[in-house]
């Protein structure tokens, strides 16, 4: 096995191994100390995650909103990070820990109250149906993105693909909380996983940059190759800030470099985006769809996860009007929304073509609102559901099962009215085209309606209907996007048309009829729909993707499927009736060729024999 490989099943199982762990809060939540304070110090919430002051283990040890942590006294050292387990455990802006464990807090003095030592241990945090139902997508999410990205280097090893992985072994939606929770008991690797975190974090940012330059087939124009030279300095420039956001575990005050640090990810963010900008007026039409595919990843995905990391480690939503932290519900929907749009993504890349990218956007759009309404309404109505209800773990698991079934039936039903809605154009044009085909006289009607009138319908670069003519399936003056020379019979056994027995439409890759004269480029034909009755095949017609680069999505593969049944039944309507009109011709041929009856002569006198006596 090489050296890139063996790397990348490490990184791929260390990914993997951050997030898996954090589905145990769907069953056991994590602990808590009752409060959250910054990298300053700074203590700005003395009840945390629970829901009164009574509940908060900080709140009861006499913490306040406004007390400081001695960052001087509690700082730790290269040589004795083994015994830092505490300042490590509460600085950051979220303390998830186990429950039962034991820290230690030195707090400076404040407001003429003396310097002090408090011991708190953590206590289990308060959860409920809506989080877990998030965490438990989270972290689905999470494996999937980590998984479809290893894969992809795997199968198609590049610098594009690499990019991808070490951009979203990071930047995915998967939370990592019980995975640092679980390290707290060791303090060293804690800190170990702390600083190869800033790395991976480093390389991630990298990563998006590379990805941009190469996106969709590993090709990095001329006008690029400085700025792809200089990401390795990019990097280095991006892991000294994010180290020194670390510098408050060795006694440095470090918010504002936190924030800057989290702030610069929408930098990159927007040079990405330039830089797709820019690239995808040289691409193809095929290859444009796809990079419009990354641009609104870049463009909704990867800020939705640094707003999430802004909510959760810093107080910058914590101002002089009011506190705008989003809850925990909202800010694991941030994430997931990264996390889908990171699969997108990679479908984009995957795929050498795609459908037109409003149909992911508009689904999309629909889940966050399926997911983010009941959060928000009910949100509160759960939490004191909660506080009156003492229900086990169990029982919270199979509520959350629920809430994700309900809503994945509720997103079902949305989409299914939203595509009613956007795909009218294509439904009238289905409405028109099919009482034609029932219309039809003439086979060679059905044909042009099947090829010619349907490109123009659905704005196809290509579009043929090739009817079965004994041996060879023909086509007569059809065919959009099938210019001289091109081929106007395809032989019945021919490999490319092996799936045309089973009736159904089915997908064309560009290796497909390999020796046979199809048309090339944007109209190379990508879809075959056969038109079957429940006995023979009558047609076969083959589709190009649409004029402007996208794929045939799954609406207009559906309308198609219909056509050709009315056209099956047409072709076979229009037979029987020409096997009518023959045999009443032959019965009148037949008739017409029976001989005349013969005269026998009747009521004339009949010559008598002559007798012997006569």
């Amino acid at each position: 096995m090489t050296p890139s490989r063996l790397l990348l099943i490490g990184l791929t199982l260390w990914g993997l191994l951050m997030i898996v762990p954090d589905l145990l809060r769907v069953t056991q939540p994590l602990g808590s100390l009752g409060f959250f304070a910054n990298n300053d110090g700074l203590i700005y919430d003395a009840n945390g995650p629970f829901p009164d002051d009574a509940s908060s283990p900080a709140w009861r040890a006499g913490i306040r909103d406004g007390d400081r942590i001695d960052l001087e006294k509690m700082r730790c050292t290269l040589g004795e990070i083994a015994k830092c387990g505490s300042t490590l455990a509460v600085l950051g802006g979220v303390d998830f820990m186990l429950p039962g464990r034991a820290v230690t807090i030195e707090l400076a003095a404040n407001e003429g109250r003396p310097a002090r030592q408090v011991t708190l241990i953590a206590e289990q945090r308060p959860s409920n149906a809506l989080v877990r139902a998030v965490n438990v997508l989270c972290q689905i999410a999470g494996v999937l993105v980590i998984i479809a990205a290893a894969w992809l280097v795997w199968t198609r090893p590049s610098a594009m693909s690499w990019g991808f992985f070490l951009y979203v072994n990071w930047f995915n939606p998967g939370q990592v909380y019980a995975f640092y929770a679980i390290l707290e008991q060791w303090p060293l690797l804690l800190f170990a996983q702390g600083v190869a975190s800033i790395f991976a974090q480093a390389a991630g940012y990298a990563g998006l940059l590379l990805f941009a330059l190469r996106v969709p087939n590993n090709k990095t124009e001329a006008r690029w190759y400085a700025v792809e030279r200089a990401l390795p300095l990019v990097a280095l420039a991006l892991a000294l800030v994010l180290l020194a956001a670390y510098g408050a575990v060795f006694g440095y005050p470090t918010e504002m470099v936190t924030r800057a640090s989290i702030l610069a990810g929408f930098v990159v963010d927007l040079c990405a985006l330039a830089i797709l900008l820019v690239r995808r007026r040289t691409q193809t039409p095929e290859d444009y769809q796809r990079v419009r595919w990354v641009i609104w990843g870049c463009l909704i995905g990867l800020p939705s996860f640094l707003i999430a990391e802004l909510a959760s480690t810093t107080t910058i939503f914590a101002t002089r009007w009011g506190d705008f932290t989003p809850t925990e519900d909202i800010i694991g929907l941030l994430y997931l929304v990264n996390g889908v749009l990171c699969l997108f993504v990679f479908e984009a890349v995957r795929r050498p073509r795609v459908v037109n990218v409003t149909i992911p956007l508009r689904r999309v759009t629909i889940l966050g609102l399926a997911l983010s309404v009941p959060v928000l309404i009910l949100h509160h109505e759960v939490e004191r559901m909660q506080e009156h209800l003492n229900l086990p773990g169990w029982a919270w698991v199979a509520m959350g099962a629920a809430a994700v079934f309900l809503i994945s039936r509720l997103h079902e039903g949305a989409v299914h009215l939203a595509d009613r809605y956007f795909n009218r154009e294509v439904d009238e044009a289905e409405k028109k085209l099919g009482q034609a085909i029932r219309g039809a006289k003439e086979a060679t009607e059905i044909d042009r309606l099947l090829a010619d009138e349907t490109s123009d319908a659905l704005k196809l670069a290509s579009a043929a209907s090739f009817r079965l003519q004994g041996p060879v399936f023909a086509r007569a003056r059809n065919g959009a996007g099938w210019g001289k020379g091109k081929a106007t019979s395809i032989k019945t056994d021919e490999p490319m048309l092996g799936p045309v027995p089973g009736g159904k439409p089915f997908s064309l890759t560009d290796q497909d009829g390999d020796g046979l004269a199809l048309p090339t480029g944007l109209a190379r034909p990508v879809l075959a729909v056969p038109a079957v009755s429940p006995v023979r095949c009558f047609a076969v017609s083959l589709y190009g993707p649409h004029v402007s680069g996208t794929d045939l999505d799954a609406n207009e593969r559906a309308m198609l499927a219909r056509l050709a049944a009315d056209a099956a039944a047409m072709y076979a309507e229009l037979e029987n009736s020409d096997l009518r009109g023959e045999i009443a011709r032959l019965e009148r041929k037949i008739e017409g060729a029976k001989p005349s009856p013969r005269r026998t002569g009747a009521g004339r006198p009949r010559p008598s024999k002559p007798t012997q006596e006569s």
